[in-house]
C-alpha cells in the first residue's frame, strides 16, 4: 500500500515536472533553443499569484483563480523574453542562445530577489485539505487535481499541435524554418506563440507546486526546470509525447528513491538517470538518433 502511495506521490510531482518539460520541448523543437530560464517562469507565475491572492480574497473569490492572472502574465514574459532577449540572437552560435538563456535566467530571480527580497513567502493554501479515501489509501484533493489538470492539459495540447492550423504552423517551422516562410507562414508569430504557450503551462505549473508546497522563493524555479528539461531529454526532446512519458518518469523515481533509499540522493539519481541517457541514447526514449553531414 505504501508503495502505492508513492507512485501517487510520484505521478504528482512528475505531473508538474510534465507540464514544464513541454515549454522547454516546444522550444527546442522550433528553434532548437534550450530555454534555461523556462523554470523561473515558474517563480514568475508563483508571485504573480501571490500578489493577486488579497484581491481574490476581497472579492470572495477562490484562490485558484490566482491562476488567470499568473498565465497571462506569464504568456506575455514568454513573448518579451524571445523578442528581447532571444530573437536578436536567432541567426548566432547556439552557445550564444545558451549564455543568454542562462542571463535572463539569472536576470529573472535578482530583479524578484530585489522586489520581493530572497525570504520564502507563505502561499495560501489552494485546494481543500480533506483527503479522499480510496480503501485505504488516503489521496490528497490537489494531487487528484494536479494530475487530471496536467494529463487535460498534455492532452489538449497534443491536439492543438496535430488538428489546428496554428498547431500544424508550429510543426512546419520545426520540420523547416525556411521552407515555411516560403509557404507564407509567419515564423516571428510561429515562435511567439510557442513562448507564450510554453510560459502559460508553466503558470499553471506554478499554481499546482504550490498547492502541495505552499511555499514561494525567487529560486524556487531553478531545480525544478533542471529537473524538467532532464524530463524532456529523457523522453525525447523537441518530442510533446516524450515530455510527457519523461515527467511521470522522473517524478515516479525521485519519490520511490525518496522514500525507498535516501531523501538526499534523489537529485543525483535524477541527474544520473541524465547522464546515462546522454551516453547510451542522447535522442530520448522517443527520439530517432540523426546524423548530420559535415
Amino acid at each position: 500500500m505504501d508503495f502505492i502511495k508513492q507512485l501517487i506521490n510520484g505521478l504528482q510531482i512528475g505531473s508538474i515536472y510534465a507540464l514544464v518539460s513541454l515549454g522547454y520541448t516546444m522550444v527546442y523543437g522550433i528553434v532548437k533553443l534550450i530555454n534555461f530560464a523556462h523554470g523561473d517562469i515558474i517563480m514568475v507565475g508563483a508571485y504573480i499569484a501571490f500578489i493577486s491572492l488579497p484581491v481574490l480574497s476581497s472579492m470572495g473569490l477562490p484562490v485558484w483563480l490566482a491562476v488567470v492572472p499568473a498565465i497571462a502574465f506569464c504568456a506575455v514574459t514568454g513573448i518579451l523574453i524571445e523578442k528581447i532577449a532571444y530573437r536578436p540572437m536567432r541567426n548566432s552560435a547556439r552557445i550564444s542562445s545558451l549564455i543568454t538563456a542562462i542571463g535572463v535566467s539569472l536576470l529573472l530571480q535578482n530583479a524578484f530577489m530585489l522586489i520581493f527580497s530572497p525570504n520564502p513567502r507563505a502561499f495560501e493554501t489552494v485546494f481543500s485539505t480533506t483527503p479522499i479515501q480510496i480503501g485505504e489509501l488516503n489521496i490528497n484533493i490537489s494531487t487528484i487535481i494536479t494530475i487530471l489538470v496536467s494529463i487535460v492539459l498534455m492532452v489538449s495540447l497534443q491536439l492543438f499541435i496535430t488538428k489546428t492550423k496554428a498547431g500544424k504552423g508550429m510543426v512546419a517551422v520545426s520540420e523547416d524554418f525556411s521552407a515555411a516562410q516560403l509557404v507564407g507562414i509567419n515564423v516571428d508569430n510561429i515562435i511567439s506563440m510557442t513562448f507564450a504557450i510554453g510560459s502559460s503551462l508553466a503558470a499553471v505549473a506554478s499554481i499546482l507546486y504550490v498547492s502541495s508546497y505552499p511555499q514561494i522563493t525567487p529560486t524556487m524555479g531553478s531545480m525544478l526546470g533542471l529537473k524538467a528539461f532532464v524530463a524532456a531529454v529523457l523522453g525525447g526532446i523537441g518530442i510533446i509525447p516524450g515530455a510527457m512519458i519523461g515527467g511521470f518518469i522522473i517524478g515516479i523515481v525521485e519519490a520511490l528513491t525518496k522514500a525507498y533509499i535516501s531523501t538526499q540522493l534523489a537529485d543525483a539519481v535524477v541527474f544520473g538517470i541524465l547522464v546515462v541517457v546522454l551516453l547510451f541514447k542522447p535522442a530520448g526514449i522517443f527520439g530517432i538518433n540523426k546524423k548530420e553531414k559535415v
